[in-house]
């Protein structure tokens, strides 16, 4: 069973709390990092560094938009996020980017579509030694030649 950590800030609990009785419900454990930090950065490291850690599989993170969150939880090591709000994006973002978080918007994406983006998302898998592998790799030579 994949271990999901999920956080969003003040404007994205409701959200929150929705997708994680969704994943639930499709059978997987979460852990919540919260939701009453204003300050969106601190929860989108907390969760990211989990992620790149190794102690859960993916992480989920809301906000308003999911922009602040998706370029927040983009400069921590190991962690590569997509922002989700379409199906076809929300699939290739794993299929083809290997992405390890999501992050979605409160103010922009419904509840039932958000729920339905979760869904394909945890089902979708990276396509290893497909066409993008060697892009993705660049990806990752890149921040591990330039890491502090």
């Amino acid at each position: 069973m994949k271990k999901i950590a999920i956080g969003c800030d003040p404007n994205a609990a409701g959200l929150k709390n929705a997708i994680i009785q969704h994943l639930a419900d499709l059978g997987y454990e979460c852990e919540d990092y919260g939701s009453d930090d204003p300050i969106y950065a601190n929860v989108a490291i907390d969760v990211a560094e989990a992620v790149a850690a190794g102690r859960h599989d993916r992480g989920i993170l809301m906000c308003g938009t999911g922009i602040g969150m998706c370029i927040t939880a983009n400069k921590v090591p190991g962690a590569y996020a997509a922002l989700c709000a379409d199906a076809y994006s929300t699939e290739r973002s794993v299929k083809s980017n290997n992405v390890n978080i999501m992050t979605l918007g409160e103010q922009v994406t419904g509840v039932e579509l958000a729920k339905s983006l979760v869904s394909i998302w945890m089902k979708a898998e990276f396509e290893s030694g497909g066409r993008s592998e060697p892009k993705i790799q660049r990806i990752y030579d890149y921040a591990k030649d330039h890491q502090k």
